[in-house]
Parts: C-alpha cells; structure tokens; sequence
C-alpha cells in the first residue's frame, strides 16, 4: 500500500480556506453594518419608520441580486461571480458612510444590500463545488465563519466609531474586506460554467419533462425549508431582547443576552456540523436538529424567567445551525439544475424569512405576544421536517 493512500487529506485545503475568507468578509461586512445604524439616524434625521424603510432598502437590494447572480453563475461559473461580487461588496459600507442625503442614503444601502446579497448566492456556490472536489461537508463551517465575522464586525464596530468615528470605521472595514478577498482570490477553486449542464437537448420528451419538472419542484421545496429554518433566527435577531424585556421582565444586560446566547450556540454548532453530518449523513443531522429546533424553541415561549428562555434560544441555536448549511448544499447538489440558480432559489426564499418574516412577527406580536409567537414557530420546523429527506442531496460520496 503506497503511503499516498494511507495519509489522510489535509482538513484545511486552499480551496476550502478561500471560501472561509469569502464568508468571513461577508459576515464582517454584515455585522459592521449594524453598529452604524444609530450614526446613520442621527444624521439624516430618521425616525423609526423612515429607518424601517431604509433598512428595506438593503433587504430589497440582497433579494434582487441573488437572483440575478444565480443566472450569472450558471454561466460564468462561481469563482469568476464571488471575485466579482467581492471587489464590489468591499467599498459599499463607505458608500453608505459618504451618503449626504436621504435618497443617496436609500441608494447605497440598497448597492451594500445587493452586493452583499449576491456575493452571499456565490460564495455558498463555491462552497458546493469544494465540497464536491474534497468529497466532504464543508458548508456548516463556512457559515460559522460567517457567524464568526458578524459577531466581531459588530464588536470591534461599535469600539473603532467611538475612538476614531465612522468615516474611519468604513475605512478599516474596507480595508479588512480588501484584504480578506486578495488572501482568498488566487485560492478560489475553479468551476466550469453550468448553463450547458441543462438537460435542454430533447427536453420535450415525456421523461426529460418529468425530471425537470421534478428538479423545480424539489428546490423550492429546499428553498421552503431554508424559509421555515430561518424565520425563527429572525424572530430571534429582532424580538427576543424585546421578549425578555417586556413579558420576562429582564435588564437590559439580560436581554441583550437573547440573541447572544442563540448565536454563541449557533457558532459553535456549525464549526462541529461537517464532522456530525459526515459522520452521520445529512437527513439524521438535518432531523436531530430540527428536533433540537422544536425543543428550544417551546421552551423560550414556555420560560417562567429570563434565564430559561435564553438557555431555549441557545438550544433552538443549537438546532437551527446546521439546517440551513445542509439545505444549501443540497440545492447545489440537486440532478438537473445548474447549482447557481438552485442556490438562488434557496438563498432568496431563505432570507426573506429574515427580511420580511419578523415585520410579520411584530404586526401579529401586537395582538398576541411573544410567547405565543415562540410557541407557534415549531409548526414551520414541522413542516421542515416532513421534507427532511430531500437534504439526501447533500451527503457526500467518500473519496
């Protein structure tokens, strides 16, 4: 036996630390936004719905190119769009910073959104195609990653505009960004263009019919899933403190602990997500975790006190980390679709359960309360879990 064959692969390759750069600077991109949001008010003279609005602006923007770039990718391939996408992505914070007015204001946030958004569509294309090459998971850590630039994007966020103020924070930003493309560029893995992967030769025969058929129908099934396993997260992200605060009864300190203690969990669970789902293929991960899910999530609307309802966001964390990451690498891996405009698909459906899910959440929160809210959730996890076998896509064939 040649030592060649007995000498495992090396966990981190270049491919793989490329794209982890990709959805760090994402993440980092992401994050650095939110600690801006109180300077950016300020000066423009935003009330709270003219903030609401511009905020839509950035969600708009994401959701219009990550359509668009999964039509990009099929026919430019993934490495060629997230090089794109990156370089754009880069400056846009110090678009938003530079902003005069209202409406210049509403166009940067909506440009930050997009190439965000779109760059976000690619990187998770490139993650499947390493994936694929490697003949490992890698998705889940690659979205810890992601986690792992918001939370010190927000972090050392708000300390740089305190000491040195925002036009410097956009600076560093940028700066940090360029760097984390220009380390992550020459090690990109190479994908051939995907549209001509199509099964367009003869495709009005019966049986090519069929399986097209078949293949549109199991990716917005996927990207229902991605739907249902993100709507909690932004439930979570925009309501939780709100919760601990008004129906628990907690601090301050406590309640900003909500979201904290979900996304610690989430972190953390996606570093260890590729090794469970190798070691015990993608449905079972996918359902342990929706169970997880279920639990953390009746246990946060049921919580007497604080304490419990942030011990049921970081369980529901726990469960919720690895959903999504599997759900993606499934659509990438879908028979008879190009993996660009599956992922889009995904990502679109996704992220709107954070972009417009939790403005729902506040309208029926009104009436109901929160704890009611956290209680009704598990019902879309359900649902998620009763198409649990279609994450089969993901799993992938030892080397």
């Amino acid at each position: 036996m040649s030592l060649s064959s007995t000498t495992a692969a090396p966990v981190l390759t270049r491919n793989r630390l490329a794209v982890s750069m990709m959805f760090l600077a994402n993440g980092f991109l992401v994050g650095s936004w939110a600690p801006k949001i109180p300077e950016f008010a300020t000066r423009l003279s935003l009330d709270e719905s003219d903030l609401g609005l511009m905020i839509l602006a950035f969600g708009i923007g994401s959701l219009c190119a990550m359509v668009l770039v999964g039509v990009a990718i099929a026919r430019a391939g993934s490495r060629q769009v997230v090089r794109l996408m990156a370089v754009l992505a880069a400056p846009s914070l110090l678009l938003v910073t530079l902003a005069p007015a209202i409406w210049s204001a509403a166009v940067a946030l909506f440009i930050l959104g997009g190439m965000v958004g779109g760059m976000d569509v690619a990187m998770n294309a490139n993650a499947v195609e390493v994936e694929k090459h490697e003949r490992r998971a890698i998705m889940s850590s690659c979205h810890g990653f992601w986690s792992l630039g918001g939370v010190f994007g927000a972090a050392l966020g708000g300390v740089i505009i305190a000491e040195y103020g925002t036009l410097m924070h956009a600076l560093a930003v940028t700066a940090f960004a360029i760097m984390a493309v220009a380390l992550a560029w020459p090690r990109l893995l190479a994908d051939p263009p995907q549209a001509h992967t199509q099964p367009l030769a003869g495709s009005h025969a019966p049986g090519v019919g069929r399986s097209l058929f078949s293949a549109g129908a199991t990716v917005w099934l996927t990207g229902v899933i991605c739907l249902f396993a993100m709507t909690p997260e932004g439930a979570i992200l925009d309501w939780g403190a709100l919760y601990l605060r008004q129906e628990l009864g907690a601090s301050p300190a406590l309640s900003g602990l909500a979201f904290g203690a979900f996304s610690a969990a989430m972190a953390l669970m996606r570093f260890l997500g590729d090794i469970v789902r190798d070691r015990f293929g993608a449905v079972r991960t996918f359902r342990v975790s929706s169970v997880l899910a279920i639990i953390g999530l009746i246990a946060a609307g049921l919580a007497p006190s604080p304490e419990w309802a942030i011990v049921g966001f970081a369980l529901t964390g726990l469960g919720l980390a690895n959903m999504v990451p599997i759900a993606f690498s499934a659509a990438g891996n879908l028979p008879g679709l190009p993996q660009g405009l599956a992922i889009s698909v995904v990502t679109f459906m996704g992220y709107s359960g954070i972009l417009v899910a939790p403005s729902i959440i506040g309208f029926i929160a009104e009436h109901t309360g929160f704890a009611l809210i956290y209680l009704a959730l598990p019902v879309l996890i359900v649902v998620a879990l009763a198409f649990s076998r279609l994450t089969r896509h993901a799993d992938m064939t030892p080397g």
